[in-house]
């Protein structure tokens, strides 16, 4: 494994000084209040003491995977869910989201799937008053009985969080015996939830700066609609290996355009062509080989507090080009 799949430096260095939004001594934000209501409704209802853990993010890859039961081969150990700061299991991650893991110790062997269940209500209660949920099974090494939370929210079913009972073996880890210690695992998102929450249609507006959406961030009234600058729009013909897919591509454009990432609105993957599939004057054109594919890729850029010009998007489509496109033969502009 090369040390191009990992965190360089620089990279590191800007992960690591992103504003943690649901960290009060960083700043109000409304991730914090939805936080805060998922607390004020469990706490009184479960019967719990309450204990945050606020650690560090670099976290061993033991602690991360192994003490809760991931195999080696785990796709969740895969370069799209994890950032690796040396050399580990597999590739590097782009994306820093807030995961919030809600851990409930019970001093008896007992706990059932029936306080799951309640503990599912009182949470989708929290997030989003009267909505509609519904489990299905999921397995995670960590839990028994694991389920996904889903939520009915503007016509579709959306997934909220995952939880399950905590595995007897995670419980012997820490040191507790599973016959007299049980309880309750429960993992979300707090960007979608507070997404679905105030029905804010972009991830970015999370951390924007324009004070017309920055202000709408510190509570948790519903989301303002708020008139966007023109879209730019690039169309890319690039090479790249057959099992590279949209939220890889995705990882890969924004590690190359580093603080710029955020002027990406939406990247799309219009036609997909093997190697194999391409006529021959296509493959010679773009000096495909086996294991390789043709993608046409729609980038949408728009930041969100000023205007491109076309120079400038253009610099930024060759960047993205560049980053992507393992042909031999370079078509910038």
């Amino acid at each position: 494994m090369s040390h191009a799949d990992y965190l360089t430096s620089d990279q590191l260095y800007r992960a690591l000084n992103i504003r943690d939004l649901s960290d009060p001594d960083q700043g109000r934000h409304a991730i914090q209040s939805l936080l805060q209501s998922v607390i004020d409704r469990l706490q009184p209802e479960l019967d719990s003491s309450l204990r945050y853990v606020r650690s560090s993010p670099v976290v061993p890859v033991r602690d991360n995977y192994d003490r809760l039961g991931y195999d080696p081969g785990d796709v969740t150990r895969a370069r799209r869910y994890t950032r690796y700061i040396s050399p580990a299991v597999d590739r590097t991650h782009v994306g820093e989201p807030h995961q919030v893991d809600l851990w409930r110790i019970r001093s008896t062997p007992d706990t059932g799937d029936e306080d799951m269940l309640t503990m599912i209500g009182h949470l989708v209660e929290a997030v989003l008053p009267d909505a509609q949920w519904r489990t299905t099974d999921v397995a995670h090494p960590y839990t028994v009985g694991g389920r996904q939370i889903d939520v009915f929210h503007d016509g579709e079913w959306l997934e909220l969080a995952e939880c399950g009972r905590i595995h007897p073996e995670v419980l012997r880890g820490s040191g507790l015996d599973p016959e007299r210690w049980s309880g309750l695992a429960l993992g979300m998102g707090l960007e979608r939830a507070l997404m679905l929450r105030k029905g804010i249609p972009d991830i970015r507006y999370l951390r924007a700066e324009d004070p017309r959406i920055s202000a709408q961030m510190l509570t948790l009234d519903p989301w303002r609609h708020v008139s966007l600058l023109p879209a730019a729009r690039r169309d890319l013909s690039v090479v790249v290996d057959a099992e590279e897919d949209e939220e890889t591509l995705g990882d890969r454009i924004r590690v190359a355009l580093g603080d710029n990432a955020d002027v990406i609105e939406s990247l799309e993957v219009l036609s997909r062509t093997g190697h194999e599939e391409l006529p021959e004057a296509a493959r010679s054109r773009l000096g495909t080989q086996d294991g390789q594919v043709n993608l046409l890729i729609r980038i949408m850029l728009r930041p969100i507090g000023r205007t491109l010009t076309s120079d400038e998007a253009n610099v930024i489509r060759n960047a993205i080009y560049e980053a992507v496109h393992e042909g031999p033969v370079m078509e910038l502009i």
